[in-house]
């Protein structure tokens, strides 16, 4: 393993890092393999990201008394900026030359080589030229996250112990790739051995783990624990491109309202460069001499703010709520913050008034979530195999995971900000469903199931998640299926929040982006006639394309070994595993709707309803309509209301006495911000139309807007032909 050269490599986005490339992931460039270093090895501003709730789970899930949360650092475009960024080391160290002869089957060798045979990182070949070389495909590693190059010479030799130091080759005695085609030969020695022996019977091949760590330094090692007896894992062999090569453990949670918020908010700004070395009051007064204090801290007096301070130094450091438990706690109260672009979180519950008959006993509340802000963080890794949360949204206190660095206080996040969709579902409905006998059978199946997985995985500690869950699951990946075709967003951009507690069951549906496609206000609109998209995905789910294989799925059927699946399968409930908080497990179709194998589990049993029934639904019937737009147009008419390029084209139009004419005026959206502004308003009879200034750039959105309110808008010049036909 060696250090890559210190110019940048490559760009990779904040979110990228957390979720997917954060230290301990092996990431291929062009011309060799890199894994990305740990955190000691990160350089530059790293900007501080403040969520309590999150540092304090994370606290306790690492089993530290404190640890804060900080972004990625960022490349600076100035030549001129200290050196920022992520340092990554060269690994794989063996390497396969692009040079080859051939073989008296037909197949062909190629030299493997180590980092330190090369020359210039060119390989020096029989023919004295030099020749490029790519990194060897396989390493060795553990289900601890160690990894480390395998020990090719002691293979070759089937002893590790060897002194022949003669040049390794690798013969491929066909063209698909496959291990059994491999070999490993000596040239010293004529010594051989096939790749297949890496996963074949001949046991452990590739010894066990030595516990290197490379991502965080040349020499960084640990004791391997967790085998039989506590022994060290068997190494086991791992292809680097393969897709559990890396796993993230991340935690995420929804920022909530505080009462408090735009207190802490202002001391975030200075806390970092500041206000933390405050040591009492005094200290906050000289400090607000400062002009960059004095601005972040306006409005507030010394007092909160010292009070802030105290409180930020250990007087809440405990946590009586789980993540998502106080979650939903917030959705189901009236406490869903303010209308104020300073707020991280704000909603409204939207109106039950013409809900289908057949969701009254069912829909609890529908809550529109105009703003929020999720922060996500990551704790470690593993390989091999995910350790996902659990229903609640917690970590297993027990799962042993890869370090992020040897002794940093702190941890990568992002955070994000988007909109959303929430469905409360009626706890009574959610009782009288388990307590029907069909249900509870099928449960058991799926129970049966988990628990084979449990055996197959080793994770004796996990526990079911309960039927609620998986039904709320399901039904989940089903509504982001269909609200996908409407709002605006890619199904991959949709992200689901399954609430399953003593508090209540829910399902959260948001979008939460670093970039624009967060906050485009489509699931918003879609939550104003969510139970039209409701009912087209429980039609949707009634047959899958793969019926009746896929309705007939046994949970506890071992030669499929798809433990955690019922009814589901890529043709019905399978999405992409960006959207899915279980990597698209724990999912049962015949648990929502009824199918052809399972017809008398369904939560939603009896619910029959076609397209056609679906498109007669009433429009969104909260949608916030505008006075204005329906308000009749007085019949007094004053020029000089009207901008003063447009009054000839109105003194023209007042000539027709059939029309009525407004001044326009400012159109806000839904969160009441003024997106633009109508410059006429004109009226005949029953007919309405608000004219736009073609001229002014905002116009289109405006126009947008008023359509989707059931208003009729037109983009006109002040120079257009004034004439009643235009309502028409």
């Amino acid at each position: 393993m060696s250090p890559t050269p210190k110019s940048s490599v490559g760009q990779i986005r904040q979110s990228q890092i957390v979720t997917t490339f954060g230290p301990g992931a092996l990431v291929d460039l062009p011309d060799h393999s890199v894994i990305v270093g740990g955190l000691d090895h990160w350089a530059g501003e790293m900007r501080p990201i403040r969520e309590d709730r999150l540092t304090t789970k994370i606290a306790e899930v690492l089993g530290v008394s404190e640890v804060t949360l900080r972004a990625p650092p960022v490349d600076s475009d100035s030549p001129h900026a200290a050196t920022s960024g992520i340092t990554t080391f060269t690994f794989p160290a063996w390497f396969l030359a692009q040079y080859q002869d051939e073989l008296p089957d037909g197949g062909r060798t190629r030299p493997l080589v180590h980092w330190n045979a090369l020359e210039k990182r060119r390989f020096l070949g029989p023919d004295r030229k030099r020749h490029a070389v790519v990194p060897v495909r396989f390493v060795r590693a553990c289900p601890n996250g160690h990894i480390d190059d395998i020990d090719w010479i002691g293979f070759a030799h089937r002893d590790y112990h060897t002194a022949c130091r003669g040049q390794l080759w690798l013969d491929e005695h066909g063209t698909t790739g496959d291990l059994a085609e491999l070999q490993v030969r000596c040239e010293a020695c004529k010594a051989t051995r096939p790749l297949s022996a890496l996963k074949g019977a001949e046991g452990h091949a590739l010894g066990s783990c030595n516990g290197k760590r490379p991502w965080l330094g040349r020499s960084a090692r640990e004791d391997c624990v967790g085998g039989k007896d506590d022994r060290p894992h068997h190494a086991r062999l791992l292809t680097r491109s393969a897709s559990n090569a890396y796993f993230s453990q991340t935690l995420s949670v929804i920022s909530l309202p505080e009462p408090d918020e735009r207190l802490r908010n202002a001391v975030d700004l200075v806390w970092e460069d500041f206000l933390q070395y405050c040591e009492d009051l005094g200290d906050v007064e000289r400090e607000r001499r400062k002009q960059k204090v004095a601005q972040a801290l306006v409005g507030l007096s010394d007092d909160l703010v010292w009070q802030e301070l105290q409180r930020r130094r250990g007087v809440e450091t405990t946590q009586t709520r789980g993540i998502k438990q106080a979650e939903l706690e917030t959705l189901l109260s009236d406490e869903l913050g303010r209308d104020d672009p300073s707020e991280s979180f704000y909603a409204t519950v939207r109106s039950l008034d013409g809900l289908p008959e057949v969701l009254v006993p069912i829909v609890e509340r529908i809550v529109l979530v105009h703003r929020l802000r999720e922060v996500t963080a990551q704790i470690g890794f593993t390989r091999f195999e995910a350790a996902m949360t659990d229903a609640d949204g917690e970590l297993d206190l027990d799962v042993r995971r890869a370090a992020l660095s040897l002794d940093c206080p702190w941890v990568p996040a992002t955070e994000q900000r988007g909109e959303g969709v929430f469905v409360a579902i009626r706890p009574e409905a959610i009782r009288q469903w388990l307590r029907r006998r069909a249900v509870i059978a099928h449960g058991r199946r799926l129970e049966e199931g988990f628990s084979a997985w449990k055996q197959a995985h080793g994770r004796d500690r996990a526990r079911f998640p309960g039927l609620p869950y998986v039904m709320l699951h399901s039904l989940a990946h089903l509504l982001i299926t269909a609200v996908a075709l409407e709002c605006g967003y890619s199904a991959s951009s949709i992200r689901e929040r399954v609430y399953a507690t003593g508090s209540g069951c829910g399902i959260l549906l948001y979008t939460a982006t670093p970039g624009a496609e967060g906050t485009l206000g489509g699931l918003v609109e879609v939550g104003r006639r969510i139970e039209r998209h409701l009912l087209t995905a429980l039609d949707m789910g009634r047959l899958c394309s793969n019926d009746p294989v896929c309705a007939g799925h046994e949970p506890n059927a071992t030669f499929e070994q798809r433990f955690l699946h019922g009814a589901a399968c890529h043709g019905c409930l399978l999405i992409a595993e960006t959207s899915c908080e279980q990597r698209n497990e724990l999912l049962d179709r015949a648990l929502v709707i009824p199918t052809v194998s399972v017809p008398d589990a369904a939560f939603f049993a009896g619910i029959s309803i076609s397209a056609a029934d679906v498109s007669e639904l009433p429009a969104a019937p909260d949608a916030p309509v505008d006075p204005r737009l329906s308000a009749p147009i007085p019949t007094e008419l004053d020029l000089e209301d009207f901008d003063e390029p447009w009054q000839p084209f109105v003194a023209r139009l007042a000539a027709h006495d059939e029309l009525r004419l407004e001044a326009g005026g400012e159109v806000a959206d839904d969160r009441g911000r003024v997106i633009g502004r109508t410059v006429i308003r004109i009226q005949a009879g029953s007919k309405l139309v608000h004219v736009l200034d073609a001229h002014d750039p905002e116009s289109e959105a405006v126009a947008a807007l008023l359509h989707a309110r059931g208003a009729r808008a037109i983009l006109l010049t002040p120079d257009a032909d004034p004439s009643p036909a235009l309502l028409e």
